[in-house]
């Protein structure tokens, strides 16, 4: 017979428990098309702060020259941008549930390529969050040098930030984010149109003083450093996939008010994109050292004035908040996979603000032992950064792919060459990403992905084996009643004993009370208090005594129950164990925990049920035996 307790997994779907698995709460916890802009978009609107550098650090290497192809790498991967959010577009669409690559891939590719989608996207999310939190961090240590000693701590105080405010709820959070997405969009477009409007640089303050990273001068850009600086520029598409992830968040609506916001994000981030790349051509900006290359823009567009810092403030509060878009997405994939049995089902779970409660926290504290073990630095997590979203990019094209092919509407096959196109543009990145930072730390990536489709499966197949053991799926046998004896483990007399023996009676047939004697001296005085007053009171109930020569208490009660199951194999046994209940939190850390350490070894040791009788005490009201409160 399998052990039943008091407590359930989440699988059995028992209502009336705290969280229960997606419910159709009030639109009041969703999302609006522009409150998923400000929760999902910033890791890709922060990305516009890294982008473009990162493709003028690859070109600079063929010196001036290189760095007049900063425009045409970045209109290539506008295009590419262009591709994915239509391709997410039609994912929105085509799975409403959320899940992204690994919705497409579990229903056009198969099991385990959709659980190579699903460990990308993990660790994109979780990257994602120590990288963009310590970016930030960063920012605000370059503008006040003393606290960089301290940027640990300070990256670990906004992991709690935001991690406090996702628990609150995703409404809540796009709220609080709102205001610093506007503002970094506002100040980013403002510097655009200005330095559109420049015939030079109105002030180079920034970058004086710090030495140049530009290389020897060339005459030619081979093929393998434009695609290098491609690839590099793709960082900025990080992000991207989120809104798609995370369907189920918003308002109904859902699928419409998400494709609404998957365009607007695209469309901002390619303006945002091109703008920048035509102001580094426009103002022939050169990287320095120590200085970012939107710090130069700012300060070649507006002057080293307040909107320079303005655009510096906006950018490191967007950093540090780009981690917001993971606590979005992440969360709502591991439920789906839960939901698949890939993931413990706690992760299925829903708290009353629609919040996954479970994968928020796993997610901050993951993120947390990055933050640690990297000691704050960006660098040392840059390298494992921006492949797993590659390949989950790569696999989603694929499967949209074969969805044209097997769904075949009206211009499927425009369609399915669009997301051809794009999977052969994401793949390629993801081979030369793979391959060029191999050696700086991308070999954990490679070596986790596997890693976690192995560990997917592993969760699965306990799943599987539970639901064969449970005959999940059958219609059971019809319920038999067997006779009940209930066992009442006891160590004195008291209201309780009283209330606990009576519940023991109305559930059982026959109802035993077992006290563990010890042979110390006092003790042994002890159990016969315990028996002259257990005879005065005559409850009609036997007390049987068990003893023990360690002060074992848990192990004496388990050996108990099994030589009873073995004299007793056609009754059920049940141990009912009394248990207070205080009425102050901290008033719990006053108990003895008998009741815990015996519910574990009889849990541990039998078969039998286990029930644990609460008597609340309250501090106002007594609780008479007919369960009525009165003052």
């Amino acid at each position: 017979m399998a052990m039943h307790t008091a407590t359930t997994d989440a699988a059995t779907q028992i209502p009336g428990t705290e969280e229960s698995p997606d419910t159709g709460a009030g639109d009041r916890h969703k999302l609006t098309a522009l409150q998923g802009l400000a929760a999902l978009s910033l890791d890709a609107m922060a990305s516009v702060a890294y982008g473009p550098e990162s493709i003028v650090l690859v070109l600079a290497a063929a010196g001036a020259y290189g760095m007049g192809f900063t425009l045409p790498v970045t209109v290539a991967i506008a295009v590419l941008l262009a591709v994915l959010v239509a391709s997410y577009r039609q994912v929105i669409a085509a799975f409403p549930d959320g899940g992204g690559s690994y919705a497409v891939a579990k229903r056009h590719l198969g099991r385990r390529t959709s659980l190579v989608a699903a460990a990308s996207l993990i660790l994109d999310y979780v990257l994602n969050v120590a990288v963009s939190v310590t970016a930030g961090v960063a920012a605000l240590s370059s503008a006040f040098p003393e606290l960089y000693g301290e940027r640990v701590w300070m990256c670990l105080g906004i992991l709690v930030l935001v991690t406090g405010i996702n628990l609150r709820g995703v409404v809540d959070s796009a709220k609080a984010f709102l205001v610093p997405t506007a503002v970094f969009v506002g100040s980013i477009l403002a510097m655009v149109t200005v330095g559109l409007f420049r015939d030079g640089p109105v002030s180079t303050a920034s970058a004086a003083g710090h030495a140049s990273a530009l290389g020897e001068g060339a005459t030619t850009v081979g093929a393998l450093l434009l695609l290098k600086a491609f690839v590099a520029g793709c960082s900025a598409l990080t992000g991207v996939e989120a809104v798609a992830n995370a369907v189920p968040s918003f308002r109904a609506p859902a699928a419409r008010r998400a494709q609404r916001t998957e365009v607007a994000l695209g469309a901002l981030l390619g303006i945002m994109l091109i703008g920048l790349s035509v102001l580094i051509g426009r103002f022939h900006l050169q990287p320095v050292e120590g200085v970012t290359v939107l710090a130069q823009l700012a300060d070649a567009s507006f002057g080293h004035n307040i909107a320079f810092y303005v655009v510096q403030f906006a950018t490191t509060v967007l950093l540090a908040l780009a981690a917001n878009t993971s606590f979005g997405g992440l969360p709502v994939l591991m439920s789906l996979l839960a939901r698949d049995n890939y993931l413990p089902h706690l992760f299925a779970l829903k708290a009353d603000r629609q919040v996954h409660r479970h994968g928020v926290l796993a997610l901050a504290a993951v993120s947390a032992a990055l933050l640690v073990f990297s000691g704050g630095d960006t660098n040392t997590l840059v390298p494992l950064f921006a492949i797993g979203v590659f390949v989950g990019f790569t696999i989603c094209q694929v499967g949209m792919v074969r969805h044209w092919s097997a769904e075949r509407p009206a211009g499927w096959r425009n369609k399915a060459a669009l997301n051809g196109f794009g999977a052969l543009l994401t793949g390629v990145a993801a081979v030369v990403v793979t391959a060029t930072k191999f050696t700086e730390g991308a070999w954990i990536t490679a070596l986790a992905l596997p890693l976690l489709v192995l560990g997917f499966e592993k969760v699965q197949r306990a799943y599987t084996r539970i639901g064969e053991r449970l005959e999940l799926g059958r219609i059971p046998q019809s319920p038999t009643r067997a006779r009940s004896l209930v066992v009442v483990p006891v160590s004195g007399l008291s209201k309780l004993t009283c209330q606990a023996l009576t519940a023991a009676r109305s559930m059982g047939d026959d109802v035993l009370a077992v006290t563990v004697t010890h042979p110390a001296p006092e003790d042994r005085r002890a159990a016969e208090a315990l028996r002259r007053d257990w005879e005065l009171w005559n409850p009609g109930v036997e007390l049987v005594e068990v003893s023990s020569q360690t002060r074992a208490l848990g192990r004496p009660v388990s050996g108990y129950v099994r030589e009873l199951t073995a004299a007793h194999p056609d009754s059920q046994v049940t141990v009912l164990i009394p248990e207070t209940e205080p009425a102050r939190l901290w008033q719990r850390l006053l108990q003895n925990q008998r009741g815990s350490v015996v519910a574990h070894a009889v849990r541990r040791d039998t078969d039998a049920v286990i029930c644990r009788l609460r008597f609340r005490i309250s501090d106002i009201t007594d609780i008479g035996n007919d369960g009525r409160r009165t003052r």
